[in-house]
């Protein structure tokens, strides 16, 4: 199991909101496909079929857990799959 799907695995489960590297979220969104764009301390994601934009800030390291759970919510509903390359 590669790392990005042990993050993704973390996230959905909902158990460990409070302990996810914030540069481990980038990576996730970056691999599902979202655009990302940075203005001061603000990463703000964006994809052509998600209505929603994702905006993050990192503290101390660390994703918020309430902005995890803003993107587990989207995973489910937008039923995101990771992007390959193949």
């Amino acid at each position: 199991m590669s790392k990005i799907d042990k993050i993704l695995q973390k996230i959905v489960s909902g158990l460990a909101d409070k302990n996810i590297a914030f540069s481990d979220l980038i990576n996730l969104l970056t691999k599902f496909g979202f655009e990302l764009r940075i203005n001061g301390s603000h990463h703000i994601f964006t994809r052509e079929d998600v209505e929603e934009i994702i905006n993050l800030q990192p503290k101390n390291g660390q994703a918020k857990p309430y902005q995890v759970k803003q993107v587990r919510e989207l995973i489910v509903k937008y039923g995101l799959n990771i992007e390959t390359d193949e």
